[in-house]
């Protein structure tokens, strides 16, 4: 689709022309969509920062020194010490990376989960009421406490904090695809690939799946920002990960007890969790006002 304020290029139109008419583009939506590459880059900052943890941390973050406990920040240690005088910093890096996996963990298997339950529930009757019955079971149940009770009853692990926080963001997602479902069933262009003996599976991957990925990705990245809250919150009630495991859910459990003599030790991972999350939704808004034609023609 061509916008109507650039004319074509001609036949004998060179390629820096067209260079410049995508860099021109680029800018413009860099104008209208300001949150979405603010929110990326903050991302990309902190990905990269829990990605190359091992260089860019000064200590190891396990390491114990009752010498230097609850140090304030200082050229030694930018963060302070904890309670045992291990490096807030390092910790905080550290940290990153659990609250990364999880989020984008339980971002794919959420969504991958939601749509393949969400089309069957949207185009095969049969199934339609089993599936949401299913679902408004789960969503009858908060959040945390369905992950509390997840994880009480296996051992404490990643893997269980990921399977925890994603069985309740199942059912969002499911309920945004079947609506898609019903709505885009009765299109004529469903209609058509049905009359002409089209399987069902073929409509379903190139038809209507593809007209449901705008509403599915950003819907997803709500779900990775969820996730990276809940996992601190299981965290800091003790039940998230193993409290060996640095994350910024543990750093904040472990410096509550101290946080009138060393508020440091909450203050530092609680800025990165919060801008973690900020980034998150900022991609989340920025995609759904760029991914949305509506919305894009008001701006």
């Amino acid at each position: 689709m061509t916008d109507s304020s650039v004319s074509a290029p001609t036949a004998g139109a060179d390629v820096p022309a067209d260079h410049d008419l995508r860099r021109a583009l680029r800018f413009r939506s860099l104008r209208k969509y300001p949150m979405l590459y603010l929110g990326s880059a903050l991302l990309v900052l902190i990905a990269a920062t829990a990605i190359f943890a091992p260089w860019i941390a000064t200590h190891d973050p396990l390491a114990i020194s009752p010498l230097t406990r609850l140090k304030p920040p200082s050229a030694a240690h930018y963060f302070g010490t904890d309670a045992l005088g291990r490096d807030v910093f390092s910790r905080a890096v550290w940290g990153g990376r659990v609250s990364l996996v999880v989020a984008v963990a339980v971002a794919v298997l959420a969504t991958v989960c939601g749509v393949i339950l969400g089309l069957a529930a949207g185009f095969l009757r049969w199934a339609d009421s089993l599936i949401m019955r299913i679902m408004d079971g789960l969503m009858a149940i908060p959040d945390i406490l369905l992950a509390i009770a997840l994880v009480a009853i296996v051992r404490p692990s990643m893997t269980t904090v990921i399977v925890a926080i994603t069985i309740p963001q199942i059912p969002r997602m499911v309920r945004l695809v079947r609506s898609l479902a019903l709505t885009l069933r009765e299109q004529l262009f469903v209609e058509a690939a049905h009359a002409i003996g089209t399987r069902l599976r073929v409509i379903l991957w190139r038809h209507v799946l593809p007209n449901t990925l705008a509403a599915v990705v950003v819907q997803a990245t709500f779900i990775a920002a969820t996730a990276v809250l809940t996992e601190a919150v299981l965290s800091f009630l003790g039940v998230g990960v193993p409290a060996q495991i640095p994350s910024w859910g543990n750093m904040i459990a472990d410096g509550r007890n101290v946080v009138a003599i060393a508020p440091h030790i909450i203050l530092f991972p609680g800025i990165l969790l919060a801008l973690t999350v900020l980034s998150i939704n900022s991609i989340g808004d920025g995609l759904r006002d760029a991914l949305d034609p509506r919305l894009a023609n008001q701006l």
